[in-house]
Parts: structure tokens; C-alpha cells; sequence
């Protein structure tokens, strides 16, 4: 079983012993190698490795081990056995829950990055102690994390699923329809709004299944289910590439096993494959 995360914004006075620092030179997460192998530093202070943080904050506790973030500049120079890599390609190394924490630590700390000076009037921000949340130094405005809701729906019809290409996508690989939630509208209504934009095709029976925090670059993506309902698949030129009707017999490359997107597809291969075997079964 996973480690549980318990989310805080003020660090216990007088913390002295090491923690996982989550810290950050732009997109990449620094990382100590090891034979073979890449490590969140668990340290007492940065310094203890020969860099200085421009900003750090408290993020909470992983099981029983504090967590901090932290940002470098750009130019910074890394001792030997420093290394800064894509978050994206340290999920197999790092497993659900460090990847969590180090999504999390990555939106914390572009967001803080972001904000040192209130929208509103240009004043600088100060920190707020009891939320995480930045306090406009004149005007007093608050300013709190930016989060981003998305859909991602899984649309079925019969044994199968709708699978679509976007340009941005890795080469050969297709996934399920996405997209941001805008203002006034339900999630049901931005899954209704989504699919016919993309694919021109109807829906029914929509029903949220989980979620999944997303740090590219501060998404939440909320996953649903829906059946096909009619209509025939027309591509929107600028937002999809492909988009075609598959079975779990004949797939093509799917996203990466942290997705939802992924979550979701095998959710469904798994019941297509559970209602064949039990249909064979019966026969």
C-alpha cells in the first residue's frame, strides 16, 4: 500500500532532521543518480548539497517524511550525482506516490514563481501563513493556487471504444477525448460540449468514474464514461488528428500507465474481456 500524503503549509518548528526536497531548475526536477537508478535528495537543508533555493515551501508529509519544494535559477551549477530530468519520465522510477508529491510540488512552486506581484494594483505578494495562498501587499487581494478542471471521457459503443490522435501527441500513439471545463457549465455539459466539437458524435448516460491530479501544467482531470448516442465521427481539424472506433483486439499505441487516459481504457478492456470469458462461459 501507498504511503499516505497529508497536505500542510507551515513545517513543524525546529524541524531538524532530513526531508524529501521536490526542487526545480524551470520544467526539470532535480534528482540525485545512483547506480542505475534516480533518487528524491532527502536532506536536512539544500545547502547539505551545494545549492541554494530562490524559493522553498512546506508541502506536507509522505508517511512519516516531510516534504519540501524549492526552486533554482536557470544557471545554476550542480555538483557530480546531480541531475535534472523531465517529470514525465521518472513516474516508473519514482511510483505513484513521489510522483504525486512532485506534481504537486511542481504547480506549488510555478505558481509561487508566478504571483510575486499582485494582478490587480503590480504591489509584491507576501506569503499567508495559514493558507497556501499569496496576500497582496497593499491591496490585499489573495491569491491562491491556479488549478485547471479538465474532462476526460471514455465513450463506448457496445464492446467498442472511441480512440482519437492529437497533433501534439508521441508518434502512433491515440487516446480518449479530453478537454478544459469553461466557465458556466456543468462537467456533464462540458463532456456533451467536448465530444461534438471534436467528433461531431452524441453522447448518453454520462457517469464520473475518478480523478487524477495533472501537473502539465496544473490540471485536474475528472474522468467519466459515457455511450455513444449517435452521430458519425468528423474530426476537428485544428484539435484532432484521427479518431476511430477500436476493440480491445485491435489497439494501437496507448498513453503511458500514469494517465487516467490509461486508467480508464483498461478499466473498460478489463469488462469487455470479463463479460466475453463469462459469455463463453455460459455457451
Amino acid at each position: 500500500m501507498e504511503n499516505p500524503f497529508v497536505s500542510a503549509v507551515t513545517p513543524p518548528p525546529n524541524l531538524q532532521k532530513p526531508a524529501l526536497w521536490f526542487i526545480f531548475c524551470g520544467e526539470l526536477l532535480m534528482v540525485l543518480v545512483k547506480p542505475q537508478t534516480f533518487s528524491i535528495p532527502f536532506i536536512k537543508n539544500p545547502n547539505d548539497i551545494g545549492i541554494t533555493c530562490v524559493r522553498s515551501q512546506y508541502l506536507g508529509v509522505l508517511g512519516n517524511q516531510h516534504c519540501f519544494s524549492g526552486e533554482l535559477e536557470k544557471e545554476t551549477v550542480v555538483s557530480k550525482g546531480i541531475e535534472f530530468k523531465n517529470l514525465r519520465s521518472l513516474y516508473s522510477v519514482l511510483g505513484d506516490s513521489l510522483f504525486t508529491v512532485a506534481g504537486r510540488a511542481k504547480q506549488i512552486v510555478e505558481w509561487e514563481r508566478t504571483n510575486q506581484f499582485c494582478g490587480c494594483c503590480g504591489m509584491p505578494t507576501v506569503e499567508h501563513h495559514q493558507e497556501r495562498a499569496r496576500v497582496c501587499s497593499k491591496c490585499e487581494v489573495e491569491i491562491f493556487p491556479r488549478l485547471a478542471p479538465a474532462i476526460i471521457v471514455l465513450i463506448s459503443r457496445g464492446q467498442e471504444f472511441l480512440l482519437s490522435r492529437s497533433p501534439h501527441f508521441p508518434p502512433d500513439m491515440y487516446s480518449i477525448l479530453a478537454g478544459f471545463v469553461e466557465p458556466g457549465e456543468t462537467l456533464e455539459q462540458a463532456v456533451e460540449r467536448e465530444v461534438m466539437e471534436e467528433v461531431k458524435l452524441r453522447v448518453r448516460n454520462i457517469r464520473y468514474l475518478s480523478s487524477q491530479p495533472w501537473p502539465f501544467p496544473h490540471s485536474l482531470m475528472i474522468g467519466f464514461r459515457a455511450e455513444y448516442a449517435g452521430g458519425k465521427i468528423e474530426i476537428h481539424p485544428t484539435e484532432i488528428e484521427d479518431a476511430m472506433w477500436c476493440n480491445i483486439n485491435n489497439l494501437p499505441l496507448l498513453p503511458p500507465n500514469m494517465s487516467i487516459a490509461r486508467r480508464l481504457i483498461d478499466g473498460f478492456i478489463g469488462e469487455v474481456s470479463s463479460n466475453s470469458n463469462t459469455t463463453t462461459n455460459v455457451s
